[in-house]
């Protein structure tokens, strides 16, 4: 009986070796996993409301810097051509003066404008709300005066 009972015992911690559950493992409760996914929820949120402005401002930063290179390339070509009429953006890649590889878009995928008038060149981007004369619109140079 004792030899059977010492069988007993060795065939059940065989069995629970096998299957990986023995009397020290517990498995993972629902309350330990809320837990965890409510931590990771948090976190998430405060990175979000961290970052979007973040991002929103460098989207305006990049729109401003792109349009001041636009502005560039556009008073190079009045130099170099002689010529005071306003290029199209293909004009200025074709020649030369935008690289082909640039993005020649707003960070919001509207194309910049660009309008001549008498000496002065302004670029423009509609912003954020992609819609021409509202108040978020980027304008290269943002006064009246020439920026050089």
């Amino acid at each position: 009986m004792i030899i059977e009972a010492v069988r007993g015992r060795s065939a059940q911690a065989a069995v629970g070796a096998r299957t990986g559950w023995g009397a020290t493992q517990r498995g993972v409760t629902l309350f330990e996993v809320l837990i965890v996914v409510a931590i990771l929820a948090m976190v998430a949120g405060g990175v979000a409301v961290f970052a979007l402005p973040r991002f929103k401002e460098a989207q305006v930063k990049t729109a401003t810097s792109g349009a001041r290179s636009i502005r560039q390339a556009v008073m190079q070509w009045q130099l170099s051509s002689g010529d005071d009429s306003c290029p199209t953006m293909s004009q200025l890649v074709q020649d030369k003066f935008l690289d082909t590889g640039s993005d020649n878009q707003d960070p919001w995928g509207q194309t910049y404008e660009i309008r001549c008038t008498g000496d002065d060149v302004v670029v423009s981007s509609p912003g954020p709300d992609k819609q021409q004369g509202s108040g978020d619109d980027i304008t290269v140079p943002s006064s009246g005066r020439s920026e050089e």
